[in-house]
């Protein structure tokens, strides 16, 4: 029986979560393990919470799966990853397509390898007609890359004629960004009791609330993402205001 399931005022959810998937290699040392046994471990981490998002009714997750940071890992555990991802969404995608769930990525996937990055889109192709649960996956992706390919998007187009300085604001830059297509997350979970954001999102989480917690990726379970929306619904989310402008 779920203790925290029960508690969540479907009303109140959030449309977006966002989830920095941590503590796989800590797991994996704890259980005298290579890292990448970590990895393969979080795979039915990600399943649950996948299944969980689904079930409530949550419109889009994006989970924190490779950053651009990782391709300094060892080579050997880079290959093993993207060997396990493609595997990975191969063998979901056809439970994602049952349940109506459409498969995207955001980040710089042209630096993956091209058998990787084909197999992969074969498996988005697959879900692209579905439209319930959006599962983003931040692949090659950090915040910095992100905002710098914008830029680079917004001087050019300035360049040419179709962009003025005039017209540049928050909506703009949005705009320009991977994320253009979805709304910002209202919340962000972080697990492995890392208190940092870790170039994830920067400009999209100025107004998510952060949670926080211990439980290391690999032991993530439904009950944990139940338990970081109850967390959530508890807040007072006031973007600027005060709390009487709030509650007017």
């Amino acid at each position: 029986m779920s203790q925290y399931k029960e508690q969540i005022d479907k009303n109140k959810l959030p449309q977006h979560i966002a989830i920095i998937m941590d503590g796989n290699g800590r797991w994996a040392k704890k259980m005298g393990n290579q890292r990448i046994f970590g990895h393969e471990n979080g795979v039915t981490s990600v399943r649950e919470t996948t299944e969980a998002a689904a079930e409530l009714g949550i419109k889009y997750l994006t989970l924190y799966a490779f950053s651009t940071e990782n391709w300094n890992r060892p080579k050997a555990e880079v290959d093993a990853l993207m060997n396990l991802l493609v595997k990975t969404i191969e063998l979901e995608t056809p439970t994602l397509a049952k349940n109506n769930v459409k498969l995207l990525t955001i980040g710089d996937t042209s630096r993956m390898p091209k058998e990787t990055a084909d197999r992969l889109q074969q498996c988005i192709q697959q879900t692209a007609n579905n439209t319930g649960l959006h599962l983003i996956l931040a692949l090659s992706y950090s915040s910095r890359w992100e905002i710098t390919e914008a830029i680079r998007s917004m001087v050019s187009d300035g360049i040419n004629g179709n962009l003025a300085t005039a017209d540049i604001n928050e909506t703009t830059i949005s705009n320009y960004l991977s994320t253009a297509k979805y709304p910002d997350p209202e919340l962000l979970i972080r697990t492995s009791g890392e208190y940092r954001i870790s170039n994830f999102l920067l400009w999209q989480i100025a107004y998510t609330e952060l949670y926080f917690t211990e439980v290391l990726w690999p032991d993530f379970r439904k009950e944990d993402l139940y338990q970081a929306i109850v967390n959530f619904q508890s807040r007072e989310r006031r973007f600027g205001k005060t709390s009487e402008q709030v509650t007017q």
